[in-house]
């Protein structure tokens, strides 16, 4: 099992990810405005229903990689270290485009369901657990997919609590939200930051990590 530091530490970090919107924030704020403050909370609980399963297969798919090869697992710790710094240059260098569709009136039902396919769906959150939870798994304390399936339960806890605030937020101050290209920028601004942050934090650690 993760230690309490370990905990503390992915807690910490995992907020400040949260804490910047990605695609599912988006798609609840989206739903809030659109339908009110019921719609954006049943999107979370779709949204990260979904999550579970990523968590899931990232779990027993690093525990298969390690138990293929030491080597294999701390490469894609590496890896996983790059796509973190690649997508906060991304998110700092990314042009905001102006997104109108219409949001047309969904049941409870729909809504749930959109928000589990948002997410399911969505290559680059597999890629992106894939890369985020190694960096706090460490072999030596035991089975790896316990420790995953726990850091996931905290994702999962504070995403929950995280969007759920976005969600009831986005309700109160629809008009506003209705015209935010400008708030996106400096959201996608913050966010690369966070990335690029948290990238430089698990190379280092990596590194550090192959010295002892």
């Amino acid at each position: 099992m993760p230690t309490l530091p370990t905990l503390a530490l992915f807690a910490t970090a995992t907020l400040a990810l949260l804490l910047v919107p990605g695609p599912a924030v988006l798609y609840i704020v989206t739903r809030s405005v659109a339908q009110g403050r019921a719609a954006g909370l049943v999107s979370v609980l779709g949204v990260h229903t979904g999550s579970l399963v990523h968590i899931a297969a990232a779990a027993f798919g690093i525990t298969a990689l390690l138990a293929a090869s030491a080597t294999a697992f701390a490469v894609v710790k590496y890896l996983g270290a790059a796509y973190l710094l690649y997508l906060g240059v991304r998110k700092l260098v990314r042009r905001t485009e102006a997104e109108e569709a219409e949001v047309k009136v969904a049941s409870p039902r729909r809504l749930f369901g959109e928000g589990f396919v948002v997410n399911v769906l969505n290559p680059k959150t597999a890629m992106f657990y894939l890369a985020f939870l190694p960096q706090f798994v460490d072999p030596a304390r035991g089975p790896v997919a316990p420790q995953v399936l726990v850091l996931g339960a905290v994702w999962v806890a504070l995403g929950m609590a995280s969007d759920g605030t976005y969600a009831l937020l986005a309700s109160v101050l629809a008009g506003r939200l209705r015209s935010s290209a400008r708030a996106r920028r400096r959201l996608d601004k913050g966010s690369g930051v966070v990335y690029l942050g948290l990238g430089a934090v698990a190379a280092l650690a990596t590194e550090g990590a192959k010295r002892l």
